[in-house]
């Protein structure tokens, strides 16, 4: 059974900088798709970006392009997300899943296993 458990959340102002850490357990873990998501207040669960089991593949939604970084450090089983230059607009609970779905899984279902969230609020 994968087990993720996300961290890193916070307050920050616009323009400001956050790393989330998303920390797996569990045997296949090592092998799975990781995914992060968000969702805002009263809004569904969006894709942000994913990364393959290596951490040479990487995949971002169009709002996190040029902003979020993606990265995987496997002898630590962790995913961050680097999110810089933080707009209002990316205030949400933050989510890590795993996947078998490949890279471009951007759809919630495609998801098995999934963290309990990290709030990040960003003020103007």
């Amino acid at each position: 059974q994968v087990q993720l458990v996300e961290s890193g959340g916070g307050l920050v102002q616009a323009g400001g900088s956050l790393r989330l850490s998303c920390a797996g357990s569990g045997h296949t873990f090592s092998s799975m798709f990781i995914g992060w998501f968000r969702q805002p207040p009263g809004k569904e669960r969006e894709f942000v970006a994913a990364v393959n089991w290596n951490g040479d593949s990487t995949y971002y939604a169009n709002s996190a392009k040029g902003r979020f970084t993606i990265s995987r450090d496997s002898a630590k089983n962790t995913v961050y997300l680097q999110m810089d230059s933080l707009q209002p607009e990316d205030t949400a609970v933050y989510y890590c899943g795993a996947t078998w779905a490949g890279v471009r899984a951007i759809d919630v279902h495609l998801y098995d296993h999934w963290g309990q969230g990290t709030q990040v609020t960003v003020s103007s």
